[in-house]
């Protein structure tokens, strides 16, 4: 008899438990960061753009698996090589209630390349347009002076702004409020540096309406106070979740886990431009020539981590060895790249080879909140490298002074991630490895300022051809070309983790971006 009630008792609490989820109309989630600024334009790194996506539509979306499918744009088709035409969804409403048309697009394209200070702008999908062309108010033809057959995929890296509240104002005034008034499926409240970010429900939102009508955001870069947050039932989603706590999590009560892999690609930046780099000297500290210039260098680097066993114990298998800017099965990435094996014997030759048999010093710089485990990583890179002769120091710092300081070119070795808006490799190349160039976009988060004219000629060359298979094998020789040349050191893509309160489900996504309008209640 006693068995039996207490079964009741555990099915009428599981039932009453799923229907206050149902029920609930607010929802509160712990984030491992928040963003450097609610300007949509300002700053292309993920926490950014993912927060963009709550209050700001794209002219093209992207699913959890980052294919594409109609925004705010209803229909895209090329008119000619040089012509792209765009549908506009009518009907739409900013949030202040002025009716999106095709003004908005052409202000937000002309506005990108102008936020002032950038630090990693969205030029690049938006350079290679020469005029925008208003039809009518819902039907714009983008111009090219050559063939452009990525335009759609460049469009869903960027949100839509209202010209009319934003037209005037300055990045302060998004973050303000004043100025962030998109056409998405939440309204911002408020933004309290720091403590919070509020919501509320677009009830006049042209999709499918939201099942929450409040999201409160709590920024919680701590791992540890983030894992207790969601146990305590503080908030009732957290991203991040540390590879450390997985396996308790996993037979926690209360708890449910998600994941999914991920195009978050975690590597080095090396500075190979400047003959006299910061912070690299010889073994008695006296400043030499930037050894980073020599591909042997850039290669004995390489050989020298031993990315398997920063995957098996940092990440606690939560992640991918990498040997190029995507993983298998994306758009333009080689089926010959393979990650680099760990040969600390190798990398002490290629040392001597290339006139530095006994080492130098340098200094890796990285976050120390940005990314999963990046302040271990950048640790035990320092390690492994230190082991093969070049004799590293750590310089870890929160993200919010660390990407102005990276941008500014202030580091010689520097541990980023990157993961694609457009989930094609070149995104990739345009941003990290093409020769910098601030007025065509190119290179905007090229921190080392690598520079290798095969790299740009096939990039430039890709960007212009039509024929599907023929651009995709150019792409491919074109990462080939930047990848054996070191351009960067990539490490390995994340495999993301959410975590929720029993009752709530989170599919997931390969960008790793937390959208509450895709968090469902059981």
């Amino acid at each position: 008899m006693k068995k039996k009630l207490l079964i009741s008792f555990v099915i009428m609490a599981s039932l009453i438990l799923g229907a206050s989820i149902a029920m609930a109309k607010d929802l509160t989630i712990g984030l491992k960061g928040e963003p450097t600024s609610l300007d949509p334009h300002f700053h292309n790194v993920t926490q950014n753009n993912q927060m963009a996506l709550w209050v700001f539509d794209k002219l093209i979306l992207q699913d959890s698996r980052q294919k594409l499918y109609p925004g705010l744009a209803e229909s895209w088709t090329p008119v000619s090589d040089t012509v792209w035409e765009f549908k506009l969804r009518q009907g739409v409403k900013f949030h202040d209630g002025s009716p999106f048309t095709a003004e908005d697009m052409k202000y937000t394209i002309e506005r990108i390349p102008n936020v002032p200070n950038s630090p990693s702008s969205f030029t690049g999908a938006v350079g290679a347009i020469t005029e925008v062309e208003v039809v009518d108010p819902y039907t714009v033809r983008i111009h090219t002076e050559k063939p452009a057959p990525l335009m759609p995929r460049n469009f869903a890296s960027f949100t839509i702004v209202s010209k009319k509240a934003s037209e005037g104002k300055a990045t302060e005034d998004f973050n303000s409020g004043i100025a962030c008034i998109g056409t998405g499926p939440y309204k911002l409240v408020e933004w309290v540096r720091g403590d919070k970010i509020v919501y509320e429900r677009n009830d006049d939102y042209w999709g499918v309406k939201p099942a929450w009508e409040k999201i409160i955001v709590r920024p919680i870069s701590n791992d540890g106070t983030r894992v207790a947050a969601l146990q305590s039932g503080d908030v009732d989603l957290i991203n991040f979740v540390p590879p450390a706590d997985v396996k308790h999590l996993k037979a926690a009560e209360g708890v449910a886990l998600s994941q999914s892999p991920s195009t978050r690609l975690i590597y080095l930046h090396l500075d190979s431009d400047r003959d006299d780099s910061p912070m690299v000297t010889d073994n008695d500290g006296n400043k030499i020539k930037n050894p980073m210039k020599d591909v042997c260098v850039r290669k004995a680097i390489s050989k020298a981590i031993n990315r398997e066993a920063i995957a098996a114990r940092i990440m606690e298998g939560l992640a991918i060895p990498a040997a190029q800017m995507l993983p298998e099965g994306y758009e333009g990435t080689s089926k010959t790249l393979q990650p680099e094996k760990y040969d600390p014997k190798g990398a002490k030759a290629l040392l001597a080879e290339a006139g530095y048999p006994e080492g130098f010093k340098l200094t890796i710089h990285g976050p120390n909140d940005r990314y999963v485990n990046d302040g271990d990583i950048a640790q035990a890179i320092a390690q492994m490298l230190t082991k093969v002769g070049i004799k590293t120091e750590v310089n870890t710092m929160p993200k919010a002074v660390y990407f102005g300081k990276a941008s500014a070119l202030e580091f010689s070795l520097m541990l980023l991630g990157w993961a694609t808006d457009t989930g094609e490799h070149t995104n990739c190349v345009g941003s990290l490895l093409h020769t910098y160039d601030k007025e065509k976009g190119f290179g905007s988060a090229n921190r080392g300022r690598y520079s290798n004219p095969v790299v740009d000629q096939k990039l430039e060359e890709a960007l212009v051809t039509v024929d599907p298979a023929e651009h995709n094998k150019i792409v491919i020789e074109c990462v080939e070309a930047g990848m054996n040349d070191v351009g960067i050191v990539p490490i390995h893509f994340q495999v993301s983790v959410w975590g929720t309160k029993k009752g709530l489900t989170y599919n997931g996504r390969t960008d790793g971006y937390t959208l509450p309008y895709e968090i469902k209640a059981q």
